[in-house]
């Protein structure tokens, strides 16, 4: 059986490749091509495109362009339906008396396709429908061959463990979370039994900024990159289905990374507000400004958008006093780096030279790319709401998913990247529990109210 290359080889941008040829006998019929560029197709037509057949594979770049998009007009559980029924009708596999020489030769190919979607999108199989119809298929296209049924045996149990480890991570932030939320409740109770700051804990700008990205890529790792699309699902006027549209908006591991975003921008503001003396604010506004930078340095952008964010509350930016006694130069460059004129022309810039840097990288070091997360959203959000799903014909738009899948498959590439840093579990557990403000009331009260209280633990 064919092996799946790596995400990263697989939608490599610079590699990636919308020139399909018509080399599949369906594929001329239902489909409109430019140039050899699939541009268009309807939907039936767009599945039967997807469909393996003897001497036929589809291009795995359409294979994940349509996976990924599809979802905007067909519930992936129905869709799984329609390319088991399809695969078997087109073989002929529901025949008692099928030729065996054809199995042999059309099974690693359905298995091939089957695998690509397990690993790349092993999230839609958290629904029993999609499971039941993967083992059905599975058990149809074996017909009791050894070899076959050890390959469907290692699909299913390499999905397993990714649904386990992603069901082990939600339990983590659930705790995580409660944790939080009980500190606090002692923090608004007893705030003179709060002893430590983040400097306490962290005193170097670069160890807090290594730790910040272990927390950055371990929760981007998580996002499917389905999600980018869910967040995003309305009812396709041309389904008549209306009860397959309530589950869709499966989008949690995305919305746990902007919760976290919130989080650390939320952390910052209050670590500055809780001491009581100037020149202890001043020194704390000094240390972030420091994290930042090294943020900025590592290619951590989120982070890096997410601190500056937290300076600017207008908690922070109104102690005057207290900004007086900074040196700001830094900070006025990490400003201008992530100004939002222009479109973010200079983030955009910096985004750019990070990406070039990963792409010809020999350490994991120099290959994180970590990028400013709301904006990506946002640009896949302008990018849906600016082209229509379909044409006046009634053909899906392959052209803007196309766009769509070249924006997801590049966070794709640098969602993979495992940190090369050492994790330090006592900062770790600092940042993620410690209990913050996450209103600008609340720090106000914070910064005026609350002299007693110096700094959080």
């Amino acid at each position: 059986m064919p092996q799946t290359p790596t995400l990263v080889a697989m939608f490599d941008s610079s590699s990636f490749n919308r020139n399909l040829y018509q080399t599949k006998e369906e594929s001329c019929s239902g489909l409109y091509y430019q140039d050899n560029n699939l541009l268009s197709g309807s939907l039936e037509a767009l599945i039967q495109h997807l469909v393996p057949s003897v001497d036929y594979y589809p291009d795995r770049t359409y294979i994940f362009t349509f996976l990924l998009s599809s979802r905007l007009f067909i519930h992936p559980f129905e869709l799984m339906a329609k390319v088991c029924h399809v695969c078997l009708e087109q073989q002929r596999l529901n025949d008692s008396g099928a030729d065996k020489s054809n199995l042999r030769k059309i099974a690693p190919k359905i298995l091939q396709l089957l695998t690509e979607w397990t690993e790349t999108f092993p999230y839609d199989f958290r629904d029993e429908r999609m499971m039941r119809n993967l083992k059905d298929t599975a058990h149809r296209i074996t017909n009791g061959d050894e070899m076959y049924r050890k390959n469907v045996q290692q699909i299913i149990q390499n999905l397993i463990r990714k649904l386990t480890a992603l069901s082990q991570y939600e339990e983590l932030i659930t705790k995580i979370n409660s944790q939080s939320t009980d500190r606090m409740t002692i923090l608004k109770t007893k705030p003179q039994s709060i002893q430590r700051d983040i400097i306490t804990v962290c005193s170097d700008p670069y160890t807090l900024a290594q730790q910040l990205t272990h927390i950055e890529l371990e929760r981007l790792s998580y996002i499917g990159p389905e999600e980018f699309v869910q967040a995003f699902v309305q009812k396709d006027p041309l389904d008549s289905n209306e009860s397959c549209y309530g589950d869709r908006k499966k989008t949690r591991n995305l919305e746990a990374y902007v919760e976290w975003f919130n989080r650390l921008s939320y952390l910052v503001a209050t670590e500055i507000c809780m001491p009581v003396k100037k020149k202890h604010r001043a020194r704390m506004i000094e240390f972030f400004i420091d994290v930042a930078r090294e943020c900025f340095n590592i290619g951590n952008f989120n982070s890096l958008m997410a601190i500056i964010s937290g300076m600017n509350m207008s908690p922070v930016s109104r102690l005057k006093k207290t900004w007086a006694k900074v040196k700001t130069a830094k900070f006025d460059i990490l400003e201008h780096q992530m100004d939002p004129s222009s479109n973010f022309y200079n983030y955009r810039t910096a985004l750019r030279g990070a990406a070039q840097r990963s792409l010809t990288a020999h350490s994991n070091r120099e290959k994180i790319v970590i990028p400013f997360c709301s904006l990506l959203i946002k640009d896949i959000y302008f990018l849906n709401e600016g082209c229509t799903n379909r044409l006046p014909n009634g053909h899906v738009n392959f052209e803007k998913f196309w766009e769509l899948a070249r924006q997801v498959s590049e966070f794709m590439a640098w969602k993979q990247v495992e940190c090369p840093f050492e994790k330090d579990r006592k900062i770790l557990h600092y940042v993620l529990t410690v209990p913050i403000f996450s209103e600008d009331g609340q720090l106000f009260w914070a910064e005026s109210k609350c002299p007693r209280v110096k700094c959080l633990s």
